[in-house]
């Protein structure tokens, strides 16, 4: 069984001091502590300072365009359901540029999992508002601050029945490795919201910030209670709930077809008929 060490160690390009840095050791720690070889996982990403994260694992990777890494993600997924195929990149990516497709994702519950590393800026260009930027933050380029209410990802995940939901926090490395690893293990969409520093441009939301609001959901909380959960996803200013906030035992969108049941597309003959039922149902 893979260990930590085998997903190998680099050099990063991230500051000193990056949430990212720890979220990328829980990923490694949940890794191991699924089972998984680095051969077995597809890590997809866009771009940004989040995206960069595959290009420090052992695994299989694909790079691609900003805010386009579900469709591709996607794709690999039908080609090869065997792969465990994991999207990471940052709440600009996923929520801003790969809106429409993030919540084309949510919708269909394709067996993949998705980890958003949530600063509230765009990182990679300087320090833009993102999409989850709270109402008032100033930045270069909204010097007089964002008038924008905020995106909520988990409130749109939760109210379209996303099968796995949660939120963690970078600055719990053990509690976000457990919730990756459950999210591994479900079938079909899991969402992690992961809350962040960015230390060299987002000045508010800083790691004393979020250590001071962060709580850990305890076993009272009924994940299944999609009302609850509802309103969990609103929490959010002096206390925001980390934890699995819902999740649902929703058939995971390759489950509905008998072909993408039998291995890799490219291990099977054409069926012309069966590939067509599976293509029209994107549309």
């Amino acid at each position: 069984m893979a260990t930590i060490e085998d997903f190998g160690q680099f050099e990063t390009a991230w500051c000193p001091g990056c949430g990212n840095h720890s979220i990328l050791k829980a990923l490694k720690k949940a890794l191991a502590h699924s089972g998984l070889e680095p051969q077995d996982i597809l890590m997809v990403s866009g771009i940004g300072q989040a995206a960069k994260t595959p290009h420090y694992l052992l695994c299989n990777a694909f790079n691609g365009l900003h805010g386009r890494s579900l469709p591709a993600a996607s794709g690999a997924k039908l080609a090869n359901p065997r792969l465990k195929v994991i999207v990471e990149s940052g709440d600009g990516c996923h929520y801003g540029e790969g809106g429409n497709h993030f919540l084309a994702a949510l919708r269909r519950n394709l067996d993949i999992t998705i980890i958003v590393h949530d600063n509230q800026v765009y990182g990679l260009t300087k320090g833009q508002a993102s999409p989850t930027s709270m109402e008032g933050f100033k930045t270069k380029a909204q010097p007089d601050g964002v008038w924008s209410h905020p995106f909520n990802p988990l409130a749109v995940a939760i109210s379209l029945h996303a099968g796995f939901v949660a939120r963690g926090f970078s600055g719990e490395i053990d509690h976000l490795a457990e919730l990756i690893q459950q999210g591994l293990a479900h079938r079909g969409l899991a969402l992690i919201d992961v809350l962040q520093p960015c230390v060299s441009f987002n000045k508010v939301n800083t790691f004393k910030w979020y250590k001071d609001r962060a709580y850990k959901l305890g076993p009272e909380h009924d994940p299944t209670d999609w009302a609850r959960a509802m309103q969990l996803s609103f929490e959010f200013g002096q206390r925001i709930p980390i934890g699995l906030l819902y999740k649902n035992d929703r058939p995971a969108f390759d489950d509905h077809f008998d072909v993408l049941r039998n291995g890799p597309l490219a291990d099977q003959p054409v069926d012309k008929a069966a590939l067509r039922e599976v293509m029209m149902s994107f549309a």
